[in-house]
């Protein structure tokens, strides 16, 4: 993805840096990079959507526990839904930005403001009356007892 340049320094193309935080359905690259891309304006923006956005998260196992991570940054954790059903982690919440008065238009929004929704498949298998959930300096940690597989039982074929 990385271009050299005369210079020998590393750039990342336009579009590829676009293409890096957007999916394909959200990319719209213009034909010649040299060219701005107009932002669009709050009329053309669907302010109906329900789509949640995705949570991004770390999943990391000690020799103990199984741990995920979410960077939850303004969220209070009275908004946070955290559930477990067939080994399966399910974080939700709201993220809300407050009602900005007095705005006309706005020329950037990056920020994603709304609901979010994330479901993991747990890689191993956890003890669901071992879960532990800290939300800290905007990062949720949910630390679960894993089952331990170190015992092999032996399965009578009849």
């Amino acid at each position: 993805m990385a271009r050299r340049n005369r210079d020998d320094d590393l750039l990342l193309e336009e579009d590829e840096l676009t293409a890096a935080f957007l999916g394909d359905d959200d990319l719209t690259v213009p034909t010649e990079t040299n060219q701005p891309q107009a932002s669009p304006t709050t009329d053309e923006w669907d302010e109906d959507d329900t789509v949640p956005g995705q949570l991004a998260v770390d999943v990391y196992e000690t020799r103990e526990k199984l741990v995920v991570k979410a960077r939850t940054a303004g969220v209070n954790k009275h908004d946070l839904d955290v559930s477990i059903s067939d080994n399966q982690l399910t974080i939700r919440g709201t993220l809300s930005a407050g009602l900005e008065e007095g705005v006309e238009n706005y020329f950037l929004q990056e920020c994603y403001w709304g609901e979010f929704s994330r479901t993991i498949a747990l890689p191993v298998p956890v003890k669901e009356e071992e879960i532990e959930a800290v939300l800290k300096d905007g990062v949720l940690t949910i630390s679960f007892g894993k089952v331990k597989q170190d015992t092999i039982k032996k399965i009578q074929v009849l």
